[in-house]
């Protein structure tokens, strides 16, 4: 998990603030991580009891979209991954 996120650090040009969070829960408990951004914050939660993993990637500065199907196969060993992007924006 630690180098999924450095990895989406590097191509999104993140910048950390504060170490990352990790706590691994007892089996079959799954692992949440946290990593404070300047530009907001990634987060994941894992289930592996479920074969599930919720990845979030909030960032408040245009980024090109990198390829999280690749990343979280790598990464994680998924063999399906479903990307939900929202945009965000401040309205007046």
């Amino acid at each position: 998990m630690a180098a999924l996120f450095e990895q989406l650090i590097v191509l999104l040009d993140l910048r950390v603030v504060g170490q990352p969070q990790w706590h691994v829960f007892p089996e079959p408990g799954g692992i949440t991580g946290l990593t404070l951004l300047a530009e907001s914050h990634l987060a994941i939660h894992t289930f592996p009891e479920h074969g599930f993993a919720a990845l979030n990637v909030y960032c408040c500065r245009p980024r090109a979209r990198p390829d999280f199907e690749a990343l979280l196969a790598r990464y994680v060993g998924a063999t399906s991954c479903a990307v939900r992007e929202l945009k965000r924006g401040v309205t007046a």
